[in-house]
């Protein structure tokens, strides 16, 4: 009789067990989390210029142990932030999407549009309006974050992080959990009423510890003994900016803190941007128990201080260098927390770039390179010239993300066609030796503009946003403010050749050289997830990555 229990008892154990086996194999295999790590402003060609100085741990990490694709182009114009980071989220360019510039202006009222600027939004963690009135409201498309909301039915969880709002708020989509942002007027990561009312405890602790006080209180010295840092220039050259209260753009900066107390912002343009940023983000894994459950989450990180450092000091300067080599060092450690907190074979990352920056004008200039600068009184002196030839004054109403703007207003009033005000704009805009190329947006198709120039052009057009003639400079030529450190918004591989780079979960283990989209990003990790691909996709999977 025992024996014959005991037979059942293994017979009823044993169909549990195939059972249990086969629920488990039913899964949907995915990561714990997906980590997005955008480096703003970043090169393709940081990830070697300094690599002999990374640690084993950051940057070489990334390279040894994921798959580094070092061929990916951004394939529209302008190159900028707000671009940038929608369009990996999106996997498609602004003609779709629908975020035409960190900034555009509206054609109907000739008023600039902040591509996250929402007047309805209240701000949450600060009294500032201007800081907190944000939300993706402009955003058309969805993003891989808004599809894994919709794939788990909103158990997934995202956050986005970043110093700068539009690059915390355009990759965490419409849907998210929370995105948080940097705060100037108080040293706080704040929010908007689009995500929340309040916020959270955890947010509420990590503001209250005062890390960027901190990080800053001793100043800023270079990681290594500055003799070392041989792949830049010397430390006080004539392009570089100055930061906060220093009379050079030298080492150290023993006034950081005081600058800090005196402008928060000066953080920004230090290594400890990054460093408190990826603080924030562990602060963020741990108040939201981001993958500690069997539903994949995202976190979207943007790494900023990389693009204030750039703007402020050029591509070439030991402080840019430095920060690099910081952020290495701040790679290493989030790393480290990550295969602690979630496990090392549990989580997936991409490392990747917004766009890229040009080396500045006076570098180029010392070492006889051709460079100057591009459209300096360009909007001054084509309304002259349109005022002489149509009596009308003020009939460009702005030249933005390298676009023409035609007060719609005043053509109407005066009875102009826009089709003969812009084709005489592009002629004389074509007399001028910095412009390579001016062309109305409603003819790039059939100009005679090369490849990929051309198409680059019509997929950063938005019919509803853009401008009304895409102008194109010459190389290097960079815009007139950018007198010293640098910018970026061209097509040329300076702005447009960006790492990538994709590790752990899921991801093989190489390196590859063909050709890539930054728009293959959204597009490959939503196959790594098996969820739906963003709603204006127009990229594809990166097989190689993927084995499969």
């Amino acid at each position: 009789m025992f024996k014959k229990i005991t037979i059942a008892a293994a017979s009823f154990l044993s169909v549990i067990t195939i059972n249990a086996q086969k629920n488990k194999n039913s899964q949907v295999e995915r990561p714990k989390l997906v980590v997005g790590l955008v480096v703003d402003q970043m090169r393709w060609d940081y990830l070697y210029r300094f690599y002999s100085k990374y640690s084993n741990d950051g940057f070489k990490r990334l390279i040894s142990k994921g798959f580094a694709l070092n061929n990916v182009h951004i394939n529209y114009v302008p190159t900028v932030t707000a671009l940038g980071h929608t369009s990996i989220y999106t996997g498609s360019v602004p003609a779709i999407h629908g975020i035409a510039g960190n900034d555009w202006n509206d054609k109907e009222t000739g008023k600039n549009v902040y591509c996250t600027t929402d007047e309805n939004m209240q701000p949450v963690g600060t009294s500032n309006t201007k800081v907190g009135s944000h939300s993706p409201k402009n955003l058309w498309s969805t993003t891989i974050t808004d599809e894994l909301r919709l794939a788990t039915n909103f158990q997934g969880k995202v956050i986005g992080v970043s110093l700068k709002d539009r690059a915390s708020i355009l990759p965490a989509g419409h849907t998210p959990n929370g995105a948080y942002w940097f705060d100037d007027s108080s040293g706080d990561f704040v929010t908007s009423t689009w995500y929340m009312k309040d916020l959270p405890e955890w947010m509420k602790d990590f503001n209250a510890q005062n890390l960027p006080d901190k990080l800053v209180a001793n100043g800023w010295n270079t990681l290594l003994p500055i003799n070392q840092y041989t792949e830049s220039s010397p430390d006080n050259s004539s392009w570089e900016g100055l930061l906060g209260s220093a009379k050079t753009p030298t080492f150290p900066y023993s006034n950081l803190a005081a600058d800090y107390l005196t402008k928060k912002d000066n953080i920004r343009y230090t290594p400890f941007g990054n460093t408190l940023t990826l603080k924030l983000a562990e602060a963020s894994v741990e108040g939201e128990k981001l993958g500690e459950d069997s539903v994949t989450d995202i976190l979207a990180i943007n790494l900023a201080s990389t693009d204030y450092a750039g703007h402020k000091f050029g591509p070439n300067s030991i402080e840019v260098e430095d920060v690099y080599l910081r952020l290495d060092q701040d790679l290493a450690r989030f790393f480290s927390y990550l295969d602690s907190k979630v496990g090392k074979d549990q989580y997936t990352v991409f490392l990747s770039a917004d766009h890229g920056g040009a080396h500045s004008v006076g570098f180029l200039q010392e070492h006889k390179i051709t460079t100057g600068f591009f459209g300096e009184g360009m909007e001054k002196n084509m309304n002259d010239e349109l005022k002489a030839k149509f009596g009308v004054d003020k009939l460009i109403n702005a030249v933005d993300n390298y676009q023409v703007y035609f007060d719609r207003k005043l053509l109407k009033d005066n009875k102009l066609e826009l089709n003969d005000v812009r084709d005489f704009t592009i002629k004389e805009l074509e007399k001028d030796p910095t412009v390579l190329y001016a062309v109305s947006v409603e003819k790039v198709q059939e100009s005679t503009i090369p490849e990929p120039i051309k198409q680059r052009i019509i997929n950063g057009i938005n019919r509803q946003r853009s401008g009304d003639i895409q102008l194109i400079s010459h190389d290097s030529m960079l815009p007139p403010y950018s007198r010293t450190g640098t910018t970026h918004s061209v097509w040329n591989s300076y702005d447009s050749h960006i790492p990538l780079i994709f590790m752990g979960w899921g991801i093989q283990h190489g390196e590859s050289n063909k050709p890539y989209n930054m728009t293959d990003i959204a597009p490959t990790v939503s196959a790594l997830l098996k969820i739906q691909f963003p709603s204006g996709n127009i990229g594809n999977p990166i097989t190689e990555v993927l084995g499969k």
